[in-house]
């Protein structure tokens, strides 16, 4: 079972989303989406909070107020944390996440530290209550989510190469239509050139002389 909550920021729905218990974490770590951020209590026990970011956002587009809901869901869901008058949040990245398999469930690094985040925030009971009320709890299979979310991408990727494609053809096309018409008037201006119509009427010219002569 996954916890999800819902909330919306200057007009935009996110999902947030946490597991159960330090095992469910290793299935969102396993099958998280790439626009997934994910944050944890810095040092100390806590749920896994899992941002869902809409398509085109990174993390550097997280508006404030949203960064400061996920972070006091987090401390709120820490036994140690939500006890604390104030506590350092970390978040970065979902592709960020490393898990070895020297690690204990629950248990999780970091590829770059230095997409790491951290900020320190103040109990603010307001916040998490609000998203409480929000909190919905699904049986759902991660892995079979992620696969259909990599089918859609993969299937998008392909009608987006596929317009390029197009695009591409008809721009060769255009360029080819362009270097006939190129060459089609400089022909028509050659000095040299004798056109059959030229030719029709020298022929006519010439017999006009015949005939006057004769």
């Amino acid at each position: 079972m996954v916890f999800f909550f819902k909330s919306v920021v200057d007009g935009r729905e996110y999902d947030l989303y946490m597991g159960r218990d330090k095992m469910e974490n290793e299935d969102l770590l396993k099958w998280g989406f790439p626009e997934d951020v994910w944050f944890h209590v810095d040092k100390l026990s806590s749920a896994h909070v899992y941002l869902r970011l809409n398509k085109g956002e990174t993390v550097d587009d997280i508006p404030k107020e949203l960064v400061q809901q996920c972070c006091q869901l987090v401390k709120a869901n820490s036994i140690q944390g939500c006890k604390l008058a104030n506590v350092d949040v970390v978040y970065t990245p979902y592709p960020n996440l490393k898990k070895t398999g020297d690690m204990v469930a629950g248990q999780v690094g970091f590829h770059k530290n230095k997409k790491v985040i951290k900020i320190n925030i103040e109990k603010n009971n307001e916040i998490w209550k609000k998203l409480e009320k929000t909190r919905e709890e699904r049986d759902i299979d991660l892995k079979e989510e992620r696969e259909r979310r990599d089918r859609q991408e993969r299937e998008e990727l392909k009608k987006q190469q596929k317009v390029e494609r197009d695009l591409e053809k008809l721009r060769i096309e255009e360029e080819r239509r362009e270097r006939d018409m190129r060459s089609y008037k400089l022909l028509n201006d050659d000095p040299e050139l004798v056109t059959s119509n030229q030719f029709a009427n020298e022929s006519d010219a010439e017999r006009e002389l015949v005939d006057d002569f004769m």
